[in-house]
């Protein structure tokens, strides 16, 4: 069946869900104190989830739809008024704006070229040979995606890598098809990979952030990379090991990668003023973020009793992308307003839609008969559940987009688990859903280095299925010892 032809049938199926789960005589129709609302609820979610999984209209279109659905029911009482104002509320969400001012400040670098220095001066720390460079593409690609969206990283470090492939193909005089796929797949992997360490790294860890938030477990900046970080440590290696595994057929001799490093920075020049003043800000921000609870705490005894970390580190991303956009360097602004069009405005929809989708379902009952209808894994071993809920993630992200993915998994493990081990399994779960690496379709990056010229579907699927199955347990494992840990 054609591509148009399949929308339009995952387009009608998302509608067909939507309305036999309202309309039938089912369970959910008339369950306890809440009546009829969890199987509105569960409408909303199949049609959302159908649509995000097929994509069969834009994403942040479907993202839209409790603000059409949800004004109309009784989910958050009665009345239009509070029905809209409990669907609108998690649009306007603190992690909302901590996300895009995050992403300003990803323009600005992108506009200074600032993160090609970065990059370039890991490469060069961790060695030039083949299989050092190798290395230093994924941990410049990781480092850089700690703080930048894991999209708009690959972006950056994608033309980087072409270029250093581009150098090494001049200077052996031949296509290195094993040692450039792994180059590729360096920069797909490491953005997935360094995405999990921090809060504004991927859209899934904001996710995570916001959701636990909405629950009432407020979770610090430092808290999180607590948890982020080790992780990226430890799984960092077990990628670079089977990227090797595929470059080293053809990778070129050591003084090839010195000659490549060495003209890249020979492009880039003395460093500028306008990457002083993005570096400064952007290191201030991030001090603030680690910052965050005791800049809270100190807040909070002042008198703003109700502040919570999220608001103070979404206060500091924004208040750096306006110092950003109000410095001027040599006559021109440090963040220009044509560089804001590397924002990914569509994914603030996202995130906000994923929120109110979770607040529905906590507010309609749903979450409640679907926690009644699982006791049997709500009872199993805790180290089950949370590896149930990784494989399961990592599963599902091979087919859907990551963001999709953990938008309609958080709330139905939330209702699943039993509620002592919820945070790891939502920690495990979101971190698996960044790990894949099998299909162009999995994440965002995957899909930007397929077009390269140098991979295949089939070397994707013999490299990445492994290191999915290898991420999905890691994660299980060090969010079950871990998260309890922080938290």
């Amino acid at each position: 069946m054609p591509r148009s032809g399949r929308k339009w049938v995952a387009f009608c199926a998302g509608l067909g869900a939507f309305a036999a789960l309202v309309a039938l005589d089912t369970p959910l129709s008339d369950w306890d104190r809440y009546g009829a609302r969890p199987a509105l609820a569960a409408g909303l979610t199949a049609w959302m989830a159908i649509w995000w999984i097929t994509e069969a209209v834009p994403i942040q279109w479907t993202a839209c739809l409790p603000l059409l659905v949800l004004p109309w029911t009784r989910t958050y009482g009665d009345g239009v008024g509070a029905n809209l104002r409990g669907a609108l509320l998690p649009y306007v969400d603190p992690y909302i704006f901590l996300f895009l001012g995050g992403m300003g400040i990803a323009a600005a670098m992108q506009q200074w070229n600032l993160h090609r220095r970065i990059a370039l001066a890991v490469m060069r720390v961790v060695g030039t040979d083949a299989r050092h460079l190798l290395l230093g593409i994924l941990l410049a690609t990781a480092a850089v995606s700690l703080w930048i969206s894991n999209t708009a990283t690959a972006a950056m470090m994608f033309p980087i890598g072409m270029a250093v492939i581009a150098e090494f193909e001049r200077e052996t005089g031949r296509r290195l098809e094993h040692f450039g796929a792994a180059l590729m797949l360096a920069v797909a992997y490491g953005a997935n990979v360094g995405g999990i360490g921090t809060k504004i790294g991927t859209v899934p860890s904001a996710q995570l952030a916001g959701f636990l938030a909405q629950r009432g477990s407020e979770l610090s900046f430092l808290e999180f990379m607590s948890v982020g970080i080790p992780f990226v440590a430890l799984f960092l290696p077990v990628v670079w090991l089977a990227l090797w595994r595929v470059g080293r057929a053809d990778a070129p001799e050591p003084q090839v990668g010195r000659i490549a490093l060495a003209r890249e920075g020979a492009r880039l020049g003395a460093l500028r003023r306008g990457e002083k003043v993005v570096g400064a800000v952007f290191v201030a921000a991030a001090a603030l973020w680690i910052l965050g609870k005791p800049l809270t705490d100190a807040l909070r005894e002042l008198g703003l009793v109700g502040l919570a970390s999220a608001h103070v580190e979404a206060t500091v991303a924004m208040l750096a992308s306006l110092v950003l956009l109000l410095w001027r360097v040599d006559g021109s602004r440090a963040l220009t307003p044509a560089s804001l069009r590397f924002v990914q405005w569509q994914t603030l929809v996202l995130l906000g839609g994923g929120f109110s989708l979770a607040a529905a379902i906590e507010a309609s009952g749903l979450s409640h008969w679907m926690g009644a209808q699982l006791a049997a894994l709500r009872d199993s071993a805790p180290l089950l559940q949370i590896t149930a809920a990784s494989y399961a993630t990592v599963t599902l992200s091979a087919f859907a987009s990551n963001t999709a993915t953990v938008a309609v998994m958080l709330p139905v493990l939330a209702a699943s688990v039993s509620p002592e081990h919820l945070s790891p399994v939502l920690f495990a779960a979101a971190f698996a859903a960044s790990c894949d690496f099998a299909l162009p379709a999995g994440t965002p990056p995957n899909a930007i280095v397929f077009g390269s010229g140098y991979l295949t579907i089939p070397l994707m699927v013999r490299t990445g299925v492994g290191l999915d199955a290898a991420a999905a347990l890691l994660a299980a494992l060090w969010c079950g010892f871990a998260v309890p840990l922080v938290l």
